[in-house]
C-alpha cells in the first residue's frame, strides 16, 4: 500500500492519531476488566507504532507498506 499526503493532510492525520492515543491512555486507566485492558493496551502499542512512523515521514513523502 502506498499513501501520499500533503503536508497539511499529514499534520492533520498525526494530530488526530495523537489525540486518539491520549484518549486510549485514559480509557486504559479507567478500565478495570483485565481482558479488556489487555486488548486496549495492544491497540495502544499498535497506535503508538503508527504515530511514530508517521511522525518520521517527511512532508510529501509517500508512505509505503512492505509486502
Amino acid at each position: 500500500m502506498e499513501l501520499t499526503l500533503t503536508t497539511a493532510e499529514g499534520e492533520l492525520l498525526l494530530e488526530i492519531l495523537r489525540e486518539h492515543h491520549r484518549e486510549l491512555f485514559r480509557e486504559i486507566a479507567r478500565t478495570d476488566h483485565r481482558e479488556l485492558r489487555s486488548v486496549l493496551q495492544k491497540k495502544e502499542t499498535l497506535l503508538e507504532s503508527v504515530v511514530n512512523k508517521l511522525a518520521m515521514v517527511q512532508p510529501g513523502e509517500a508512505l509505503r507498506r512492505s509486502a
